[in-house]
Formats: C-alpha cells, sequence, structure tokens
C-alpha cells in the first residue's frame, strides 16, 4: 500500500457537518468534504492485509485496499475505475450503506475501521468533477429488448448492465420520475434529488429509456409487455408494510413512515404532495398533508426508516419526537455473540438522532387513543422483560407489570419494515411463484422466476434489505438474462471483476 505504517500513524476521522441549529433549517445535505490532508490520512490507513475482508462484507465486492491505494497516491481515474468495476452507483452507496466493508475490516479488529464509504463517495464525486464519468454506450447492439419494472437501485443496476451488454432497455416506473425509494424514500438531507437525476441523465444519454406514471397491470398493459419484450425483470422492492393492528389503529394521526416521508419528498421537490394514489394499503389513502409541526410525534420502529422519520420531523419543527424499539438497547460495541468480521448488532445513533430525539427500547405499543373528534391524542404503552432461555426457541418478553401508561401523541409513524412486495394487479396478474415469505420466487443461481422470460431481482426477490444488496442483486440479475437471451454472457460476475482488478 502506499503507506504501509499510515494505520499506526493516523486515527479514523470523518467528515465535519453543518452544525444542528443551522442544518435543521433545509433538507440539504449537511456533510461537508474531507480536506485533501484528511483524503489521503484516511486511505493510508488501509492496512494492505493479506486477506482483505473487506471484500467479503461487500455486497458487491468492492475492490477496497486497491481504490484506497490509488486515493493514497492521488490517481483519481484510477480509483474510479476501480471502484465502477463493481459498482454502478457509489455515489448512492456512499451516501447511505451503512457500509457492512467497515464491519469486515481486518484493522476494526482492534482499531477503528478505515472510512471505506466516505473515501469512495469522495471518489465518485471527484470523478464527477473532473469529468471521468462519461456515458458508457454498447459497441454492438443485440436486437433484444429488455423490460424493467421498478426503478429502484435494483432496476437501475439491472438495466445499467444489460443496456452495457447491448440489448435494448425499457425501465418502466409508476411514480412521476425514476429512482424509487431513492427518490421518493431517503430524505434530501441524506440524499440531494438532483444526485439522483444526475445519474439518470446518464443513463438516457447511454441509451436506457424511463417511462414514468407507467404502473404496469394498472395503465400499462402485461400482455402488451410479455408480446413486445424477450425478457422482463422485476425490480418493484418490497413495499408493502408491515401494519400495528391494535385499538385506535383508524384514528386520524397514525399512517405509515412512507406515507409521511414520500409526502415529504414530494414538497421538498416542489410537488403538490396529494393522495397517494400509489400506496398499496387502499384504506390508508391521503387526501391532505402530513406534517410534524408542533406535534407530539411517535415514530413506531427503530431502524433507518424511523430515523429519517425523526429527522424529517424535527425539521418540520416537532414539538417532541420519540422513536420506539420493541427490542432491548443493543450494545455500544461487539460482545463474544457477535465476533468480527460478523455485522455487529450494536447501538447505532444517526445524524437525525444527534439532532434530537427520546429513543426508548423494550417498549410496546397497545392501543392509539383518539379524542371525540377521531383524532389521536395519546398511545398507550407499556415497558417490556425479553427473556433468552437455553431451549433453543427464540428470545421472549412480557409486559412489565405497573409500568402501563399514556403518553401524547398527535402524529405516530409506523416505521416497521416491509413484508413483501405488493401481490395485486403485476404479480397476480403474471402468476408467478412466491416463496413461503411472500417474495417472488427466484433462487439466486439464476434469478428466473416459474416464468421462463421473466426475471426478479432485489428486494421484490430477497426481501427488505440494503442499497448495496439492491445494487449487488440487480448486477447479478442482469448477467443471467444476458444469458438466457445470448446463451452466454459478456457481463462480469462479481469474483470475475475482483480478479480483474488484483
Amino acid at each position: 500500500m502506499g503507506k504501509p505504517t499510515g494505520f499506526i500513524e493516523f486515527q479514523r476521522e470523518t467528515p465535519k457537518k453543518r452544525p444542528v441549529e443551522e442544518r435543521l433549517k433545509d433538507f440539504k445535505e449537511f456533510v461537508l468534504p474531507f480536506t485533501e490532508e484528511q483524503l489521503n490520512h484516511q486511505s493510508a490507513r488501509c492496512m494492505n492485509c493479506g486477506v482483505p475482508f473487506c471484500h467479503n462484507g461487500c455486497p458487491l465486492g468492492n475492490v477496497i485496499p486497491e481504490f484506497n491505494d490509488a486515493v493514497y497516491d492521488g490517481n483519481w481515474k484510477e480509483a474510479y475505475d476501480i471502484l465502477i468495476s463493481t459498482n454502478n452507483f457509489p455515489e448512492f452507496t456512499g451516501r447511505i450503506c451503512p457500509a457492512p466493508c467497515e464491519s469486515a475490516c481486518v484493522l476494526g479488529i482492534n482499531q477503528p475501521a478505515v472510512t471505506i464509504e466516505e473515501i469512495e463517495k469522495h471518489i465518485i464525486e471527484i470523478a464527477f468533477d473532473k469529468g471521468f464519468v462519461q456515458p458508457k454506450k454498447p459497441n454492438v447492439y443485440t436486437g433484444k429488448k429488455v423490460a424493467v419494472i421498478g426503478s429502484g437501485p435494483a432496476g437501475l443496476a439491472a438495466a445499467t448492465q444489460l443496456n452495457y451488454a447491448g440489448h435494448a432497455v425499457t425501465i418502466f416506473e409508476r411514480d412521476d420520475a425514476p429512482g424509487g425509494l431513492l427518490r421518493y424514500g431517503i430524505p434530501d438531507f441524506k440524499l440531494e434529488k438532483s444526485v439522483v437525476d444526475r445519474r439518470i441523465q446518464l443513463m438516457e444519454q447511454e441509451g436506457v429509456v424511463f417511462k414514468c406514471n407507467a404502473n404496469v397491470g394498472v395503465n400499462v398493459s402485461i400482455n402488451d409487455l410479455l408480446r413486445e419484450f424477450n425478457a422482463i425483470v422485476l425490480a418493484g422492492g418490497s413495499t408493502f408494510p408491515r401494519d400495528l393492528n391494535i385499538p385506535g389503529r383508524e384514528l386520524n394521526g397514525v399512517y405509515f413512515a412512507m406515507q409521511f416521508l414520500k409526502q415529504n419528498n414530494k414538497r421538498v421537490a416542489g410537488k403538490k404532495p396529494t393522495a397517494d394514489e400509489n400506496f398499496c394499503i387502499e384504506s390508508n389513502m391521503l387526501s391532505h398533508e402530513l406534517m410534524a409541526t408542533s406535534k407530539n410525534v411517535v415514530i413506531i420502529g427503530g431502524g433507518d426508516t424511523g430515523s429519517d422519520c425523526v429527522g424529517t420531523s424535527n425539521r418540520h419543527k416537532a414539538k417532541s419526537v420519540t422513536q420506539f424499539e420493541l427490542l432491548p438497547k443493543p450494545p455500544e460495541s461487539r460482545t463474544p455473540y457477535m465476533p468480527w468480521p460478523t455485522y455487529p448488532m450494536v447501538l447505532k445513533t444517526t445524524t437525525s438522532h444527534e439532532e434530537g430525539a427520546d429513543r426508548k427500547w423494550a417498549i410496546a405499543t397497545k392501543a392509539f387513543l383518539g379524542d371525540e373528534n377521531g383524532n389521536l391524542k395519546a398511545i398507550k404503552v407499556v415497558d417490556l422483560e425479553w427473556t433468552i432461555t437455553n431451549d433453543g426457541k427464540p428470545a421472549r418478553f412480557i409486559e412489565k407489570e405497573g409500568s402501563e401508561r399514556d403518553m401524547p401523541c398527535e402524529l405516530a409513524l409506523l416505521a416497521m419494515g416491509f413484508v413483501h412486495p405488493e401481490h395485486s394487479g403485476l404479480i397476480e396478474e403474471l402468476g408467478v411463484e412466491l416463496d413461503e415469505r411472500g417474495n417472488v420466487k427466484a433462487t439466486e443461481k439464476n434469478y428466473q422466476t416459474n416464468i421462463a422470460k421473466i426475471f426478479t431481482a432485489g428486494d421484490m426477490r430477497r426481501g427488505q434489505s440494503l442499497v448495496v444488496w439492491a445494487i449487488s442483486e440487480g448486477r447479478e440479475c442482469a448477467r443471467k438474462v444476458d444469458e438466457f437471451l445470448m446463451g452466454s454472457s459478456i457481463l462480469e460476475t462479481k469474483d470475475e471483476s475482483l480478479l480483474a482488478v488484483i
């Protein structure tokens, strides 16, 4: 590596951020870039370890030590070429990926891991600034046509790879603009939509066609797609949210987190937030705007979506923001049950939490309480005690006696994850088989459904997961579609990309 003693000389640093009181006034990204010296020092911490476990920790197989070495030497074109050999969208993963590569970093055994995610983001942003990122058009066209349904990270990755292979690719997106959760799920303070637009424009220049407001099975005929295209990739994501069916669920003021976040992203984009005709729970259609201003907000669910609701509610100037988690508070560092290099289930404090939130663990919501007009005014909660047995059964909880109480709340947001893709419409009409969890059934071996020309990738196949897994799935699925259409594929597998660089 460029500096063999770098990991001894330099400590882990993360970029500075705009002050909390300043960034809460807008929805813009607030993480500031590294200085040239900081970037040099952070890349120097990569150790040239004998077996770089970061490769294994990254679902994309990013060639991390090699691009760190190029960054240390200031060779930005080389760093960019290495990075995009495995990752189509480092500007997304560099912002919103939880960085499992850093959990697997060998330096992380006894020191803070290398700042891989931030280095990755800097590589792609510098590459755009220096003009290295140019449309990549295929040399030869095959005459084959592929439809990709869904424009989230899995669909975008599949479309990009299939376009590189020379196929004519059309992406069908039911919303008014492409991007899926990147556009209408992730708040702008984590991922400004100009970053998404920049990538979409590049893909259009490469030849990918986007058709928006195109809801396949509703206003786009499935039969027409089956006749017109040689293959179809289902990449619609896992969008059916987990509900909380307790007394008072019907009250005004109880909503799914994605309703709240999608409305706000539209508002930030200058679009009027209206009834969400694409939301899959018809009983929760919205005819009004959701705002957290001056309200006591309770977010039920302790994951990243819940955290996004925290940051959004604070920017709305909520009266109070509380986030619930059913499980006990996790430890702040690895335990013997979380050995390196596995991904550790430790306490995660996001930038939204830093901005202000009362986090509560081991707590359950018993009921939503309303006033005489049907509006939410409070929630009934109870504390939990978790027990672990030696009989091999899952951990169980009991309610703490005497802990039941009411908490003031005018806006409750359900952020408890997603259970499977929407079955009505597209999936039911196609007749594709589902697995035991309700996802579209297809193996990792070929990503092919029970209908020969229909493939699936991303959360629609594997269930709710990470952006980096979605991109990986899209890439691997594209290779299988290429093989189906051509008999063999010119697209590299993850392992082939790794070996080509090394």
